[in-house]
């Protein structure tokens, strides 16, 4: 199993749930803690746990290991970790707050849609 149909599953899983504004940073050679970022928002508490209870589901139904599940119960950002991708979750109000993609603005984008569209 790869990392780029990782990414792909949890691309998928995120637009399944209605994720909004989702994105995926492509992390290698500039981060150690994965290769790829996803970032993505609800508009809810609900949403986003829907989002990463779906994100981790599919990814253990791919096969891969879920190491870390963080920030659930309080639906503000939850965190994903699955090795090679990690997900972030956030509520509307705290993504705008945190803003990982000014934070992380080297990393290239990933063309998601052409993922999310196969």
């Amino acid at each position: 199993m790869n990392k780029e149909a990782l990414l792909e599953t949890v691309l998928k899983a995120a637009d399944e749930k209605r994720a909004e504004d989702l994105m995926a940073l492509n992390m290698q050679g500039i981060s150690l803690i994965a290769d790829y970022f996803v970032i993505c928002h609800g508009n809810s508490d609900k949403q986003v746990q829907a989002i990463a209870r779906e994100l981790k589901s599919e990814a253990e139904l791919a096969g891969y290991e879920v190491k870390r599940l963080e920030g659930y119960d309080e639906a503000k950002w939850v965190l994903v970790d699955m090795g090679d991708v990690v997900a972030h979750v956030f509520h509307r109000d705290e993504r705008s707050y945190y803003n990982l993609e000014r934070l992380w603005g080297d990393a290239p984008l990933v063309d998601i849609e052409s993922l999310i569209q196969s």
